[in-house]
């Protein structure tokens, strides 16, 4: 396989967790495409390494450049593009996947990164450590907290909005 068939393979990881970083589709793509195009033209991958580590990582830089550019917060406001999602019609495991996803944005951003690639991703604790340059312990420790408090949000009933605790109810 070619180094751009790789690339096209790794698309999805890419997207997914650029949406994760985001809460918004159109800006999510336009970090892929900027990604892709960083890859592609100033590449310095090492063929020892791992390929969708390695574009993790730029991907990430890439989401912190445009933040700065910007000069925003990334997406732990009140009024973030998220808290206006709709939970699908009459289900109560969207509503729970709704606060899931409030909850995921209220994390820290240095929590929240590591939950999503340990969890979503499914990159190991090494390449975790690799793509966000910080040593494995410091991962172990930011997944460790944002667990706890991710759980806290969701299983305390006062944590709960007010949906929730009428669907925990039911």
């Amino acid at each position: 396989m070619s180094f751009e068939s790789d690339l096209l393979a790794l698309l999805p990881y890419l997207r997914r967790y650029a949406r994760a970083l985001t809460g918004d589709p159109a800006w999510a793509d336009d970090l892929v495409q900027d990604t892709l195009e960083r890859a592609l033209s100033k590449g310095r991958w090492r063929a020892d390494g791992s390929l969708r580590a390695w574009l993790l990582t730029l991907l990430r830089h890439r989401f912190i450049d445009q933040l700065r550019a910007r000069r925003e917060v990334a997406t732990d406001c009140d009024d973030a593009v998220w808290q206006d999602w709709a939970a699908p019609a009459g289900e109560a495991g969207g509503l729970m996947l709704r606060d899931v996803q409030r909850a995921l944005y209220r994390l820290p951003v240095e929590q929240r990164e590591v939950l999503l690639l340990v969890a979503l991703e499914g990159l190991s604790y090494q390449e975790t450590a690799a793509v966000l340059a910080v040593p494995v312990g410091t991962v172990m420790s930011r997944l460790a907290r944002a667990r706890e408090q991710m759980r806290v949000w969701l299983d305390e009933p006062a944590a709960r909005p007010p949906v929730l605790q009428m669907v925990k109810k039911a």
